[in-house]
Order: C-alpha cells, then sequence, then structure tokens
C-alpha cells in the first residue's frame, strides 16, 4: 500500500498470495503424489469455495496463511529446518489467533510420531506466543483484546464485562457441558460447514486421520466461537482450515493411488463443479458480488445490476471520490473504502469517530455513502435494507444538526463535510432523491 498507493494494490496482492499458495501446494503434493493426481488437488484448493470467496472479498490478514502453511509443510517433508522456523515466524507475525494453526501442525508432528521434538517445540512456541502476546503485549496498546477477540467470539465462556484468553480457557474447562454443547451445535450449520469444506477434495479429508490433526485446532476454534460469520465457508475464517485439510488428503492419497481410477476422477470433478457453482451461485459470496453482472444476486425476489448500470454509476461517483482530499479522514459505505484504502484514516459507515495515529478519537472530516448501491439490494438481504434506513436517519440528522453540510450528490452516492454549509443545488438532488425513492420500501 505504501509503496503502490492504489485502491487495487491490496486485492491484487491478496490474489498473488493465493495463486502462490496453489503452486507451494502442487510442489508438497509432488512429494508424495504422481504429477496428474498433485494438479487436481492443486485444482480442487483454486476450486474451494474456502478459497474463492476469501480471496475475492476486501483484503484481509488470512490470506497469507495458506501460503506460509503450506511452505512450512513442504519445508517439513524436505527437512529444511531454517525455512520450517522461518515460515512458523511468519504464521505467527500475521496476526494474533495464528498460533492455532501452527499448534495443530506440532500436534500432528508429535502424534505421527515424524517429528516429536520439533512438534513439541512447535506447540510450545505457538502457545506460548499466543498467551503473551493476548494477556502480555496486545493490553498495553488496546482494550481490543478483551473485548474483539475474546469477548465477541468466546463471551459465552467468560464471566464480567472483560476476559483475557486465559479466563475463556479456564471458564471452557469449568463448563464442560457448555463446550460441548457449543462444539456441536447448531448441529446443520456445523455439518454443513465440514461438507463445503471437503467437497472439492470429493471428501477425502474427512476420512484422513493427518487431516482431522493438523485442521482441528482451527477448527475448534471456529465450533466454539460465536457470531455470524465463524461457520461461513465463504468468510476469510476459513482459510485456516484448508492447509490442513489439503495436507491431509495429500497423505491420504499417498496411501490410496490406487483409487485415482476414471470414475472416481469424474466423481472428482463433479465435486469441483459443484463447489464452484455453490461459490457463484451463493448470495452471500463474494465471488457472487464479484462477479454481478453474470449472475444475478438474488432471483426471488430478482435483484440484477448489469455492466452498463454499474460503469454509469461508478462515472458519476468518481468525481465525487476526487473531492475528499488524500490526507482527510473519511468514513464510507462497504463498497466506496477500497476505492479510498490509500489512506491512513478511514472507518465503514455509519460510524463517523475513529482513533487516529496520535491514539485521539476524532470526528473524520468527510461522510460518503453509495446509497443507490444499498437501494438496489434492499429488497432482498435485510442487511442492506436495514443500513440503508439507518444511513437515511444519519443523512438527515447531521444535515438538520448542522454537523455537516452535503456538498455534491449524483446518482445516489451522497458526499458531506463536516461543518461547512451545504451546496443548495446537492441538497435538494439529496431531497428530490430521498423523496422519489421512496422511503416507505425500506
Amino acid at each position: 500500500g505504501a509503496l503502490f498507493p492504489n485502491a487495487a494494490t491490496l486485492a491484487t496482492l491478496q490474489i498473488v498470495l493465493i495463486s502462490s499458495a496453489g503452486l507451494v501446494l502442487y510442489l508438497l503434493a509432488r512429494q508424495y503424489l504422481e504429477p496428474k493426481l498433485s494438479v487436481a488437488i492443486a485444482g480442487s484448493f483454486y476450486a474451494a469455495n474456502a478459497v474463492l470467496g476469501p480471496t475475492l472479498s476486501n483484503f484481509h490478514d488470512i490470506s497469507q496463511i495458506p501460503l506460509f502453511v503450506f511452505s512450512l509443510l513442504l519445508a517439513m517433508e524436505k527437512r529444511q529446518w531454517s525455512w520450517f522456523w522461518l515460515m512458523a515466524i511468519f504464521i505467527l507475525a500475521v496476526r494474533e489467533d495464528a498460533g492455532v494453526g501452527l499448534f495443530s501442525v506440532g500436534v500432528y508432528m508429535i502424534l505421527s510420531q515424524r517429528f516429536p521434538r520439533a512438534g513439541l517445540a512447535v506447540c510450545t512456541l505457538s502457545f506460548g506466543y499466543i498467551m503473551i502476546l493476548t494477556n502480555a503485549i496486545m493490553p498495553l496498546f488496546s482494550e481490543d483484546v478483551s473485548r474483539r477477540f475474546t469477548l465477541e467470539r468466546f463471551g459465552q465462556y467468560a464471566e464480567g464485562n472483560q476476559a483475557s484468553t486465559l479466563d475463556i480457557m479456564w471458564g471452557m474447562i469449568k463448563n464442560p457441558w457448555r463446550l460441548l454443547r457449543e462444539l456441536f451445535t447448531p448441529f446443520d450449520q456445523t455439518i454443513k460447514y465440514l461438507l463445503g469444506h471437503w467437497l472439492p477434495l470429493a471428501f477425502v479429508p474427512a476420512i484422513s486421520p493427518p487431516a482431522w490433526a493438523i485442521a482441528g485446532f482451527p477448527l475448534l476454534k471456529l465450533f466454539l466461537a460465536q457470531g455470524k460469520t465463524v461457520l461461513a465457508i465463504n468468510a476469510r475464517y476459513a482459510l485456516t482450515v484448508v492447509p490442513g485439510l489439503f495436507y491431509g488428503g495429500i497423505l491420504w492419497w499417498s496411501r490410496h493411488t490406487k483409487v485415482f481410477k476414471p470414475t472416481f476422477r469424474r466423481f472428482w470433478a463433479v465435486c469441483i463443479s459443484i463447489s464452484l457453482l455453490f461459490s457463484f451461485t451463493s448470495s452471500t459470496s463474494s465471488l457472487n458480488r464479484a462477479f454481478y453482472f453474470l449472475l444475478p444476486d438474488s432471483f426471488n425476489p430478482w435483484v440484477h445490476i448489469s455492466l452498463f448500470q454499474q460503469w454509469h454509476h461508478v462515472a458519476q461517483m468518481r468525481p465525487l471520490l476526487a473531492k475528499i482530499p488524500p490526507n482527510a479522514s473519511v468514513s464510507a459505505t462497504t463498497y466506496l473504502i477500497p476505492h479510498l484504502s490509500n489512506r491512513r484514516q478511514i472507518i465503514r459507515l455509519p460510524a463517523l469517530q475513529l482513533r487516529n495515529d496520535e491514539r485521539q478519537i476524532i470526528t473524520v472530516d468527510y461522510a460518503i455513502a453509495d446509497l443507490w448501491q444499498l437501494q438496489q439490494y434492499q429488497v432482498a438481504f435485510r442487511q442492506e435494507r436495514e443500513l440503508l434506513k439507518d444511513l437515511f436517519t444519519l443523512v438527515e440528522n447531521l444535515s438538520q444538526n448542522q454537523q455537516y453540510g452535503i456538498i455534491d450528490f449524483a446518482d445516489g452516492v451522497i458526499l458531506m463535510q463536516k461543518q461547512v454549509p451545504s451546496d443548495p443545488k446537492a441538497e435538494d438532488a439529496w431531497l428530490a432523491f430521498s423523496s422519489n425513492k421512496n422511503k416507505s420500501q425500506i
């Protein structure tokens, strides 16, 4: 981002990371399998819903995990321990909970009795890293670790308004029945989630003990957590499970190469095709939104935006984005954030305050919302409908209280600036839009 300050930089980087991970996966498969079978496994990776969905969404740090974990496993197979430990450090550097996946690799190394000493060292390193980082280091900089990392995901095991990772673990130990209930419920979503992961590999990981060992703790973390996205196959968290399942699939095939016959190949091809179909047609999939011009977002009610409509809308929107100074702080709706992502101070609407680099809480200078985009989807999707209603109310309150002035409005995109009077033409356009578009439909 700093070297190439362009909205497409992070999206391109994410695609490069995932594409590279598939190539390393092929090299990893070749340690055990013939070229055709290795190609099939790499192709399954690129066709997996758990890979495609997160790759074509906004940039996220987890996109590094498959490349680093596959590289770590390849280094382990080649006994190149300097590269192995370098990859281990890279994995831990991604985010505070990346050590969960690394811990799972260590467990496999111990249980398989292939590298028990190195596995014990990996488990010690990863567990110690998580404990020290989340309980000692992160709280020095922010209280988020006691809220977002623990309470938002594992608050059901905690007592009180704050909890450390140690508190959460103790809560799990004290209440094993709740732990078991969370592990298996909701049962239908849990099974559906596992089937979604197994599908591109023709369900082979389901019968591969190494797959369960290496993907076990990342799966456990998701099954024990709460939230709408933890069991979403196309959400970014699903990528943490992928490396273990594919490596486990490789090891299973190394012992069952005779199964790779024409009949099974056809079955595998059908599984890959179904995985791709689900990736494209799921209304919650980022792949569906990425190829909006090819497939409708909803069939009933019908929601489809043509390429011409989107191009016209973008042409109307760009002049408003250009009015926001490069160094100004801004709040924007979701699909406008990538266009503004090369700045330091940006937050998602309806929030208007953020903490800057000086650790001061400030109110943003500009707010920009693509109401047109939300309006197209609100007839079929409750989240867009509720957000559109909230943004209409927010704009009315901000303009009436003169906290922000409406300085431009075009094709359903509104631009507001802090503590300036509204432009009469822009305000009239906003009033016409809010009345003509029938707020009663929201």
